[in-house]
């Protein structure tokens, strides 16, 4: 593995540094000596570097290299495109955004207690019928509550009051109907024993 001049300079001012105690002083980049280039020097691209006053956190618009070669992102053709900025929706210069904080906009209301029990009730009214009117009345009852305080769930209490009268009605209409098939069946049976 072949190891370039300038590393080996930047190396031994590293260590003479070291030794003689400036391990606080900022490095420069020593003149790189061929076509080889450090990767981590910004804007290596620029014929000279010392010139660019790069401010931390901004973006820099690459130049195309001295050697011909066209710039990253642009065409191998002749006609050079000229570079955009940050892309819509970037992050700022700074890094990423703050975060949101729970807590903040409107409050939410608290949903009423007995518009979630009278929609439980009424829909439990489907297996037994007996539940249903109450969840009903219980619907009509947390409707006024929730426009005395405010509070949310008043489709829950609308969805209990439907429901529940409907099965309400439903089981009233079985029930009516079951008696009348027994009166029917008990009056037939006396009429054929006559």
């Amino acid at each position: 593995m072949a190891v370039s001049p300038s590393f080996i300079r930047l190396i031994t001012l590293t260590a003479h540094q070291y030794l003689d105690g400036e391990q606080n002083t900022t490095m420069t980049y020593p003149p790189s000596s061929g076509d080889w280039q450090d990767p981590t020097r910004p804007l290596a691209g620029l014929p000279d570097d010392s010139q660019q006053h790069v401010i931390p956190g901004q973006q820099s618009t690459p130049v195309a290299p001295a050697s011909g070669q066209p710039a990253p992102g642009q065409p191998a053709g002749s006609a050079q495109y000229p570079p955009t900025g940050p892309y819509p929706g970037a992050y700022p210069a700074g890094g990423y955004p703050q975060p949101m904080y729970p807590g903040y906009g409107y409050p939410q209301p608290k949903t009423n207690g007995l518009a979630i029990a009278a929609l439980v009730l009424s829909l439990v009214g489907l297996m037994s019928c007996i539940t249903a009117p109450v969840g009903a009345i219980l619907g009509h009852v947390a409707q006024k509550q929730i426009r005395e305080t405010g509070e949310s769930g008043a489709g829950m209490a609308k969805a209990a009051i439907i429901v529940g009268w409907i099965l309400t009605g439903l089981g009233v209409l079985f029930a009516v109907l079951y008696v009348v098939v027994i009166v029917l069946i008990a009056t037939a049976g006396t009429a054929s024993t006559v």
